[in-house]
């Protein structure tokens, strides 16, 4: 399944709910769903407001597919190059001790089995997954 959407938090979240039902359909647990559904929302979201500048008029793609007990997601963008599995994984601190932001990649990343970022021509491409009965956490 594909989806062209539009650089707009609402796109995000329509994104989200076809992940949803793609997942109900192919016998993902609700943990499974929850974790790519919140790094879908997470890597959505910094592509609207980081790669695309909330511009609506611009679109990005996610996809979609389930093979051999695994489901995935795609996202694909034409924005600055952005490698989100570059970032370091670190360990949370106090509310009050760390900076507003970048938390998001943190976030996505604990919540599935697998991210991969490669740059394709002009386009960012983050796939990520988990197995449908299994999260990590």
């Amino acid at each position: 399944m594909k989806l062209t959407l539009h650089a707009t938090p609402d796109d995000v979240m329509r994104a989200v709910d076809a992940l949803r039902e793609f997942g109900v359909k192919h016998g993902a647990s609700d943990r499974v769903l929850f974790g790519l559904a919140l790094a879908l929302e997470e890597c959505g979201s910094n592509i609207v407001n980081h790669a695309l500048g909330h511009d609506p008029a611009r679109v990005f793609q996610v996809g979609f597919e389930c093979n051999a007990g695994i489901l995935a997601v795609e996202l694909r963008d034409d924005g600055p190059a952005f490698d989100p599995t570059a970032t370091a994984v670190t360990e949370p601190v106090a509310a009050d001790d760390r900076e507003p932001g970048g938390w998001g990649v943190q976030l996505a990343r604990r919540h599935v089995d697998n991210m991969h970022y490669t740059r394709q021509g002009t386009f960012n491409v983050l796939r990520f997954s988990a197995g449908l009965r299994h999260a990590p956490g």
